[in-house]
């Protein structure tokens, strides 16, 4: 395919890095320009004029888009179709066309690749915790922008969408928040979401969306938290719930089987227990039956009192009914000499009931009368009321009256004013004058931020410079010290690596423990004769790697590295362990017997940490060195000993052993030790002197030349301040003399507005007097109808007092009869004084024999209560000893003998010795019952333990061959795709009684001799883990359950071949081994340029405008691929339907980079590989 040549890069002194929030330093935003340069020496213009969408060529967008030969791909749903931005993170406004296979996204660190990835996380409703970033949305604005747009169309579901889903997400920088819409129609987060979760996309699950400051948390995700996130990228939702339902199963057994556990070693001590107790409780039951006898008769007290209280019962009840006998025969005998009494008595009451009838009569009387009285005082009242508002209203007509007079004169002065001369006002004289010193004030002001900028662009080479000078300075001072040779090395070695550790020096604060750099730099050789051997030992990246003490440490000198500092050759290690943790297979003393002088850990030194990770990475304890070659004896012992790896003074040699197919099976590679280039003492580079002296002085001669220009530009902004300020001033005197003229004009003109103003508050008070006087006549109406009514009011109290005082006199002739009459019954009860005193003395008898009877009938009642609450107590607590004592008990027993049969037990018991295991009877059945419960809670917890077996059984049996099917399927891909670069790997499924347990081994080997070992982060690279990481992710391809995938810099570290090899496979699996074509896709912006190309081998056309990609039909369930990567090597294989998009900005872009021909450029290259192959 052409490659895409891509502008010089920015200085990073003078742009952010555009893979982040934008930084805010610099004070402005730097606008982005691009240009699309395919494979050629020249380009050829286009004659035709540029067409645009809405903007000239001075406008802030202009969109170009090349097509070329299109697949038969197509988006499947959920599938991004198109991504426009405006305002976001580095872009003013870009719109991007991915394909529908893979897209290769590629560019210069900080031109916005990354940027792509932000958009599609926060425009798809997810958060930016997601990203790894900045921690609020806002912070996703351009600098000096207050709002950002993301447009995201996804590919519809033809069953449910009759267009294409376009999800709009805009963020507001003021309050940090988002709002969504989707086609159009205002929506929320929630319903985003979901729309997303339709299509299956999982943005928060890395085996989907990789983006680039993730990277390093998916090399660290467990091997439990990989089988999740796998689950969720290929399987159903049903067997997600499963694997969660299984859990839950096993979660439970585990606490019934402690539970069970728990109450059989409880039976097994209670049961111990209960037969060494055995003999005592037999003991003690002899006892327990006489105070069980004593008890029942001290309980049975209430049924002797009972019969007790019954017979004195019958007695009350006899004498009750003979008393009453005697009163009725005695009330008979004197009935005649009481009837005139009881006559007099009942004429009495009768009186009585009359008085009460007429005083209540008299109550009646004075409600009445009061209520009148009320009635008089509620109309005064009102009268009142009335008399003020007609006094309110007289008072405001005063008002009115006086407001006349001065309107009338208001009126006349106004049409005075009116017939006087208008001044004379020429406001368009007055303007051009204005404007002409305003295009003075610009010209100057224009003038003077020239001079600025010339100004700032000066110091801000002239401070490039100065930090050249330093850093020179310095680099000639480290050329003379051993340590600054090292770190020489070191930067030649890895630029990247170089700026890490210049950072780490400067910044040990931030760390829990310190950070050691790279050996190169903090180790040694001690012996100068085995520095080959030692560097033969020692690979490239082991010398490079930086060791951390903490994993916090580890993780945040990572996210610092590859997210802050944008480097990508980094290697690091995090080594908690000491160096007491290795140990060499045998002693030092028994080398000498192999032909070896030591081993190779004891002739380079260091700090403990970093000799530890060597020792981890590169078995240093365990690589024997001789400084001469071993004969064949020794090599012998050798192979056959304890020692896998030893160096001679030409050879490197290296066994392994396959003890699987049997003790002499082995095989020993032999390669020659590489001269050392590290640790060698060489003498100062003069020539690197000298030109770093050279360099000091020509920078220093250049920032006393910016400084004389910055010194003039200055004293030509201060004679323009003064023109300015000069100019200000007579341009507010001009300001102020037409303001003056202006306000005299308006004034005049308003006068007629005024006076009818006037005349209108003259006509309201005149209306307002006459419409007074009416409401003064109704008060007065209201009047005379309020002295009519209490009038009335007066004559109805007079009424009710008469009524009143008549009732009072009907109470006195009541109250007087009633007199009489206990007049005369008096008299007649003092004639049948005798008879009277008789019959109340029998009635007293009477009514003692009835007391008596309720006395007795109470005390029956409340010791029958007590029996029958002692019986009931008895029978409901199955008390049947009890209850048979009673029916045992003699009828006739009276409290009396019931107490001397209480004492003779109680005394017989008193005999008996008690002992001293008082209630040992009592543990002893408490015990027994505990022992029965505890037999049937453990029969339950068995049957309980029987069902959750089975239920984890039939889940099981369904769940673990379906994930054994997947993780069988994944692996075979993953296999196929270690073996297509000469490795090995396979995938697993960790399983453990435990179902919180099961996990994803991913088993990996990069070398002939290595047996397969898990993938992490000490055994492998830091390539050989981004090789393995990228195929696995594309293993789940064929089980895909995403319409797209995001890959974020996922081949930096790794080696050319490796990325080739990735490259190669990751274009068969995404392309499905569609035929090779090539696509070409160019995102660039100067404030807002977006170019998109397929490049095949039909021709290509240039649209100038809007436009969106038009592919033809494709296999159904393509899948979607975005890789982001800064580089690409070249010659690499591609398919027909892959998109590659260049993203090209920077500061140094052609000026007539909007003009561009882009068929221009595709013709020449094309015409230009035509004549190389005809060459050849």
């Amino acid at each position: 395919m052409p490659s895409a040549v891509t502008p010089q890069r920015r200085s990073r002194e003078n742009s952010s890095d555009g893979e982040g929030p934008p930084s805010s330093d610099d004070g402005q935003s730097t606008s982005k320009k691009a240009r699309l340069d395919l494979n050629g020496n020249a380009t050829r213009r286009s004659q035709s004029p540029i067409l645009s969408n809405g903007h000239g060529p001075n406008g802030n967008v202009q969109q170009e888009i090349l097509h070329a030969g299109r697949s038969n791909i197509k988006h499947q749903p959920g599938s991004i179709v198109r991504v426009k931005l405006t305002n976001f993170v580095t872009y003013t406004a870009v719109e991007f066309l991915p394909g529908p296979s893979l897209n290769m996204v590629i560019g210069p660190n900080g031109t916005g690749k990354s940027t792509l990835v932000c958009a599609i996380c926060l425009g798809l409703g997810w958060g930016p915790q997601h990203l790894g970033r900045a921690k609020d949305v806002s912070e996703y604005v351009k600098h000096g922008e207050q709002e950002a747009t993301i447009e995201i169309e996804l590919a519809g579901d033809p069953r449910r969408h009759r267009r294409n889903p376009v999800i709009i997400c805009n963020i507001k920088r003021e309050n940090n928040k988002s709002t969504f819409s989707i086609d159009g129609k205002p929506s929320n987060k929630k319903t985003v979401i979901e729309l997303c979760r339709s299509f299956t996309i999982q943005i928060d699950n890395l085996c989907q969306f990789l983006p680039q400051d993730k990277v390093v948390e998916f090399a660290a995700m467990t091997p439990i938290e990989l089988l999740r996130s796998t689950q969720r990228a290929v399987a159903p939702q049903e067997m997600i719930d499963m694997h969660d339902e299984l859990k839950d199963h096993r979660q439970k057994q585990k606490s019934t089987q402690a539970k069970a556990q728990a109450d059989q070693d409880a039976l097994n001590n209670l049961e111990n227990r209960q037969r060494m107790q055995a003999d005592d409780v037999q003991r003690m039951r002899d006892r327990e039956v006489i105070k069980e006898r004593l008890r029942h008769m001290e309980a049975s007290r209430p049924i002797a009192a009972y019969r007790e209280a019954k017979q004195k019962y019958e007695t009350a009840k006899d004498r009750k009914k003979h008393t009453a006998k005697e009163l009725e025969k005695l009330k008979k005998d004197v009935e005649p000499s009481l009837r005139a009494v009881n006559d007099k008595k009942d004429y009495q009451r009768q009186i009585e009931a009359v008085t009460n009838g007429r005083r209540k009569a008299i109550q009646d009387a004075e409600k009445a009368a009061d209520g009148i009285n009320r009635k008089l005082e509620a109309l005064f009242g009102r009268k009142s009321e009335l008399e003020a508002e007609r006094e309110a209203e007289v008072n405001a007509g005063k008002e009115s009256r006086k407001d006349i007079p001065r309107l009338q004169g208001n009126i006349a002065a106004l049409k005075r004013r009116i017939n006087e001369e208008q001044p004379d006002l020429d406001v368009s004289r007055y303007n051009e004058q204005i404007r002409g010193k305003q295009r003075a004030i610009d010209e100057a002001v224009q003038k003077g931020s020239d001079l600025q900028r010339k100004q700032q662009d000066l110091q801000s080479r002239g401070q490039e410079r100065n930090q050249r000078i330093e850093q020179a300075r310095r680099n000639l001072e480290n050329l003379e010290s051993q340590a600054g040779q090292q770190e020489n090395k070191l930067k030649a070695l890895s630029r990247d690596t170089s700026a890490a550790w210049d950072w780490i020096k400067t910044h040990q604060d931030v760390f829990e423990k310190p950070v050691y750099g790279p050996p190169i730099v903090e180790c040694s050789v001690t012996d100068l004769r085995y520095v080959d051997q030692i560097e033969t030992v020692l690979q490239r990246s082991q010398k490079l790697t930086i060791t951390c003490q903490t994993q916090n440490d580890f993780k945040k000198l990572g996210n610092i590295l590859h997210g802050e500092l944008r480097l990508s050759e980094i290697n690091m290690q995090h080594m908690p362990g000491t160096l007491a943790d290795f140990s060499p297979p045998i002693e030092r003393d028994q080398l000498g017997s192999f032909g070896l002088t030591g081993w190779a850990l004891d002739y380079i030194t260091g700090p403990e940490p970093v000799m530890a990770m060597l020792c981890a990475s590169a078995r240093l304890e365990k690589t024997g060195l001789g400084d001469r070659d071993t004969n064949a004896e020794q090599f012998r012992l050798l192979q056959n000993g304890p020692i896998d790896n030893w160096v001679t003074k030409r050879s490197s040699y290296r066994v392994v052993r396959r003890r699987e197919y049997g003790p002499s099976a082995a095989s020993t590679t032999v390669q020659p030790i590489r001269k050392a280039q590290v640790w060698t003492n060489q003498p100062v580079d003069m020539r690197a002197k000298r030109d770093l002296q050279e360099n000091i002085a020509g920078w220093t001669g250049e920032v006393n030349e910016f400084k004389t220009e910055v010194d003039a530009a200055q004293a030509e902004i201060v004679q323009l301040r003064t023109t300015i300020r000069e100019i200000k001033e007579e341009v507010s005197n001009l300001q102020t003399e037409k303001a003056g003229k202006q306000k005299m004009l308006s004034e005049l003109r308003a006068l007629p507005t005024k006076l009818a103003q006037q005349e209108d508050r003259l006509a309201a008070a005149q209306q307002s007097i006459a419409e007074m006087r009416q409401r003064v006549q109704q008060i007065r109406e209201k009047q005379d109808q309020v002295t009519r009514e209490r009038a009335e009011a007066a004559l109805d109290y007079v009424a009710a007092v008469e009524a009143l005082q008549a009732r009072h006199l009907e109470v006195h002739e009541a109250e007087i009869m009633s007199i009489e009459a206990a007049s005369d019954l008096a008299t007649l009860e003092e004639k049948n004084a005798s008879v009277t005193e008789l019959l109340d003395v029998k009635r007293r008898e009477s009514e003692q024999a009835i007391a008596e009877f309720d006395r007795q009938a109470k005390i029956g009642k409340e010791v029958f209560k007590v029996v029958t609450d002692l019986m009931a107590k008895a029978e409901s607590a199955g008390d049947e000893a009890f209850l048979e004592h009673l029916r045992n008990s003699r009828a006739e027993q009276t409290c009396q003998e019931l107490e001397e049969e209480i004492e003779s037990e109680r005394a017989r018991l008193e005999l008996m010795h008690e002992g001293n295991d008082r209630g040992v009877i009592k543990e002893y059945e408490a015990r027994e019952k505990k022992i029965e419960n505890l037999k049937a809670n453990l029969e339950n917890l068995r049957e309980e333990l029987e069902q959750v077996g089975e239920r984890i059984q039939g889940v099981r049996e369904r769940w673990e061959p379906e994930l054994d099917r997947l993780v069988g399927l994944i692996s075979r891909s993953f296999g196929e795709n270690m073996k297509q670069i000469g490795c090995a790997g396979e995938v697993g499924v960790g399983k453990d009684e435990d179902f919180e347990n099961w996990s994803i081994m991913i088993l990996v080997k990069f070398r002939e001799s290595e047996p397969l070992t898990p993938l992490d982060s000490h055994r492998q690279s830091g390539g050989e883990r981004a090789v393995s990481t990228i195929f696995y992710l594309m293993s789940l391809q064929s089980l895909a359950r995403s319409p797209f995938r995001v890959v974020d810099e996922i081949n930096q570290g790794m080696d050319p071949r490796n990325e080739r090899l990735v490259h190669r496979r990751m274009v068969d699996i995404a392309c499905g081994g569609l035929e090779d074509a090539s696509s070409l896709h160019v995102a660039t912006s100067f404030d807002s340029v977006t170019v998109h190309g397929d490049a095949a081998d039909g021709e290509g056309e240039v649209i100038h405008g809007s436009s969106s990609s038009a592919n033809g039909l494709a296999p159904a369930m393509q899948s979607q691929y975005f890789l982001i990567t800064p580089k690409l090597l070249p010659s690499l294989t591609y398919a027909r339907g892959m998109r590659v998009l260049c993203i090209a900005s920077g500061e140094h872009m052609p000026e007539d980079a909007d003009t561009v021909d882009f068929r221009g450029c595709v013709d020449l290259a094309r015409g230009l590989r035509s004549r190389v192959v005809a060459v050849r």
